[in-house]
């Protein structure tokens, strides 16, 4: 699925600061980039707005992508594009905590929009909104690839799987009190095995 997520809009915006990588990913990006050829580096890309990403609290602001075409010696137009195409890019500020919710058929029919339900109501936001306390950014995105273990949530980069909405309610509850959440399936299952 191309584009953002709905909600998070193609309309890139200045983050107001300068961004220059850390020094961990400067080292981080010297291994990527060392894994193509020198005549190819803008193969680079989609790594390096990760990276940028990850370290720009989770979205992409015209200074990220300013640094890493200049990194990669590119255009800043074929950045911008790699960044409108991709939906795992975030154009804009999102919260603590990126919820995103598997709204795709086989999710559906076992429950997800209860669980939808159950997340905007512990969060205290609606889908594509993010909460008071910017702790959540909610929004509803197409497969996250564990269809036979739905519905599935993906938090940030964790994945909780074979979810209801009491199991919901607690990871939720967790973050909010920084309590460490069990990543999987919630039911214990392993892998994809039979339910």
């Amino acid at each position: 699925m191309s584009g953002t997520h709905p909600g998070l809009s193609n309309n890139f915006i200045h983050s107001g600061e300068k961004f220059e990588w850390s020094k961990d990913n400067a080292k981080s990006i010297k291994k990527i980039i060392s894994k193509y050829p020198s005549e190819r580096k803008q193969s680079a890309v989609m790594p390096l707005l990760y990276l940028a990403q990850e370290q720009n609290n989770n979205w992409i602001s015209i200074e990220c992508i300013e640094t890493v075409a200049e990194t990669l010696e590119m255009p800043k137009i074929r950045v911008t594009e790699v960044v409108s195409f991709y939906s795992m890019y975030n154009t804009q500020p999102v919260g603590k905590n990126l919820v995103q919710v598997c709204r795709t058929s086989p999710c559906w029919l076992r429950g997800s929009n209860k669980v939808t339900d159950t997340i905007c109501k512990q969060a205290k936001c609606g889908i594509n909104e993010t909460s008071e306390d910017n702790l959540f950014t909610v929004v509803e995105v197409e497969c996250l690839g564990a269809c036979s273990n739905g519905p599935v949530v993906q938090i940030n980069n964790d994945f909780f799987e074979d979810l209801d909405e009491e199991s919901t309610k607690k990871i939720i509850d967790n973050i909010k009190n920084n309590i460490p959440n069990t990543i999987g399936s919630q039911k214990g299952r392993k892998s994809s095995e039979n339910a």
